[in-house]
């Protein structure tokens, strides 16, 4: 009994994490509240195939009941032993190859759909492309966004216009990682052989209040792969224009507007410099780009991919960045910092933001 028991509890428990698994009141995080054309058509999708899958079972179920009741032992008698009939083999050969078709037309269609950037492969005289492109570069363990077409280069937060379509190249430094953003479509690999292509759209009445999205690697690279999220920015168009002007006006370091900041950019210019930009100019080399660039980091929602973004989550991250993010390349690359640094680098990256924004 206290097994039967048990058993009971564990169903239980099992049955709730199923059902909470699917729970979600943020439509910018969840599969199942498409934001996006993409999303749309892989929910279309998902929701075809479970239809399908139930009338099966249903049908299965109600030929196994009528079988069960209608030829149900009554005696001791043998009945006839049938070996084989064409006709049922013929049936239950044919459906299931129906039942494939079906599911795979509009599967496949929708797959060479998302596969067709045919619109960024166009270039114009000056090579670049009428389209929105972003090359994206995964690294261990944070995410680089790089606008070719405008010449900026921006790191953990992805900044899109909505409604349009949006094209991606991705590609990984180090080891495989995934892009995806549950809200806006389906996760694609970013390998370091090859360049992976595909385009999504993000629907501007489905982000959060803060026009954000939620983006993670989908593919386990480490020990910090849980921690590898970003954000994504879905702007309208203007909005969006505004940005890449306030980005590009952007030649020269910021520089800081006190005292404090001032002996955090000294702090930064003798060490952080070496891996961190702090221009969105996309001049250098990515092999060269070794961290996160932080041209825009007061504007932004996150911190180290994941934390809250104040001033106190800053100093926890800079002062013991093994502590919030394992394994991750910024450990051990300087220094430990007094308080009066942190203080004071932490005024100068809180200050770097888009002017005019």
């Amino acid at each position: 009994m206290k097994r039967l028991a048990k058993w009971r509890l564990v169903s239980l428990f099992a049955i709730l994490t199923l059902v909470l698994s699917a729970c979600s009141g943020q439509p910018y995080l969840s599969t199942l509240q498409p934001a996006g054309e993409v999303a749309k058509k892989q929910y279309d999708l998902m929701v075809f195939s479970t239809i399908m899958m139930i009338a099966v079972m249903a049908v299965v179920a109600v030929i196994f009941i009528i079988v069960l009741v209608k030829f149900r032992r009554k005696d001791d008698k043998i009945p006839n032993q049938v070996e084989g009939n064409h006709a049922m083999e013929i049936i239950w050969t044919v459906i299931p190859i129906l039942l494939v078709l079906v599911l795979a037309v509009p599967t496949v269609s929708a797959v060479f759909n998302f596969a067709d950037v045919d619109a960024m492969e166009k270039k114009n005289e000056d090579g670049t492309s009428d389209a929105l492109v972003v090359n994206v570069r995964a690294n261990l363990y944070w995410w680089e966004f790089e606008y070719p077409n405008e010449k900026i280069v921006t790191g953990q937060e992805l900044i899109v216009p909505t409604d349009e379509k949006v094209y991606f190249n991705l590609i990984a430094s180090d080891v495989k990682h995934s892009f995806w953003i549950p809200a806006a479509g389906g996760k694609m690999d970013n390998n370091t052989e090859n360049v992976n292509k595909f385009w999504l759209e993000f629907d501007s009445k489905k982000a959060d209040p803060d026009k954000l999205f939620q983006g993670r690697c989908a593919e386990l690279c480490g020990p910090s792969h849980a921690l590898m999220d970003f954000k994504v920015k879905a702007l309208p168009r203007a909005e969006f224009d505004q940005w890449v002007t306030n980005m590009q006006n952007i030649k020269e370091p910021q520089d800081a507007t006190t005292d404090l900041a001032q002996q955090g950019q000294e702090i930064f210019n003798k060490s952080c410099i070496g891996c961190h930009a702090v221009t969105p100019s996309n001049g250098t080399p990515a092999d060269a780009r070794m961290a996160p660039n932080l041209t825009n980091f007061g504007d932004r929602n996150i911190i180290a991919g994941y934390l809250e973004h104040n001033e106190e989550n800053l100093k926890n991250w800079l002062s013991d960045p093994e502590t919030y993010k394992p394994g991750n390349k910024m450990t051990g690359t300087y220094g430990e910092l007094t308080p009066e640094q942190l203080d004071a680098l932490t005024a100068y990256l809180m200050g770097l933001k888009v002017q005019g924004e």
